[in-house]
């Protein structure tokens, strides 16, 4: 038994779904025996007396989300999510390099740096992926900054915009279909699984179209409906970013799986658990059970980061 916070936002709980997961997740930990507490960002010096915590605001190294994540590490106190998951999730290049590393099936992947932006290097880009493609600026979150381009001249326009935001960016061979796989997994275990029912209007998950905001539809799927080559996929990807919580998203295609993206802090508010009663109990079990295994202080070793160029970067 222990103390068991959730740090949050005015932004995470204006949402009512989110509010409503919340909720329940207070409920599962007391009635597990553990207190309960909302951490709010002028209380995280309160982060300290936990025995653990759960992020739920949006998670970024740049934002104070990370610095609870830091504080929480550096005091002994379990987390989710860990700093290491935040840095690999929040920077694309990161994320896709990692999966690289552990040979994690993706759609066909170029990077594209700031210097190399000339029609040349572009055409060379389209002749090995094909158009239409995907490209995405790496700190794309919620579908943001991610474009489908349909043309070189397209291709040209939309990396220029957002090579002013980034010195590299992502292109991706573009595979339509009908839905997402989402899959969750928490410390290399399938918690939950569920199809992302992609808007008739657009490509993603969530859009704005014609000045009005458009919604994916959420549908969860009984973990043996779920292909096994996804749910194996799906692991392989998780295990490459570590051993925390993250929800995997993959599309199928003539028989093949391709990882679309690894994300940590991922939802739990839209039915993505809906055949999944243990799903929220197991966050908490998997939270507090460890509460009394220290971190090794200040001496626990940040992220391996690496870069475009295949070098790792050990941040200590």
């Amino acid at each position: 038994m222990g103390k068991f916070g959730v740090f949050v936002d005015r932004q995470t709980l204006s949402s009512s779904n989110q509010l409503q997961s919340l909720i329940r997740f207070r409920d599962i930990a007391e009635s597990m025996g553990h207190e309960f507490y909302f951490l709010f960002p002028n209380e995280i010096h309160k982060i300290k007396t936990l025995n653990g915590l759960f992020i739920r605001s949006k998670t970024d190294p740049m934002n104070i989300s990370y610095v609870a994540s830091r504080i929480a590490e550096l005091n002994g106190v379990k987390v989710i999510d860990d700093s290491k998951s935040i840095q690999i999730c929040a920077d694309k290049i990161n994320m896709y390099l990692h999966m690289m590393k552990n040979n994690v099936p993706l759609p066909k992947t170029k990077f594209l740096r700031k210097s190399e932006n000339n029609i040349e290097n572009l055409k060379s880009i389209v002749e090995e992926i094909g158009l239409p493609l995907i490209l995405k600026e790496p700190s794309t979150s919620f579908s943001m900054r991610v474009e489908k381009v349909n043309s070189l001249e397209e291709f040209s326009k939309v990396a220029s915009r957002f090579l002013r935001l980034s010195d590299v960016l992502v292109a991706q061979e573009f595979i339509e279909t009908r839905f997402d796989w989402r899959v969750g997994i928490l410390n290399g275990e399938v918690i939950y699984a569920c199809k992302y029912l992609i808007p008739k209007e657009t490509f993603k998950i969530q859009d704005c179209v014609d000045g009005h905001r458009v919604y994916c539809m959420v549908e969860s799927v009984m973990y043996d409906e779920v292909p096994k080559e996804v749910i194996k996929t799906a692991l392989k990807a998780a295990n490459a970013v570590g051993t925390g919580l993250y929800g995997v998203d993959l599309k199928e295609k003539d028989g093949s799986i391709y990882v679309i993206e690894v994300n940590d802090n991922p939802s739990l508010e839209t039915t993505e658990d809906e055949f999944y009663p243990e799903a929220y109990s197991k966050i908490v079990s998997y939270i507090m059970d460890d509460s009394r295994q220290k971190y090794s202080g200040g001496k626990m070793k940040f992220s391996e980061v690496i870069d475009p160029d295949g070098v790792a970067n050990d941040r200590n």
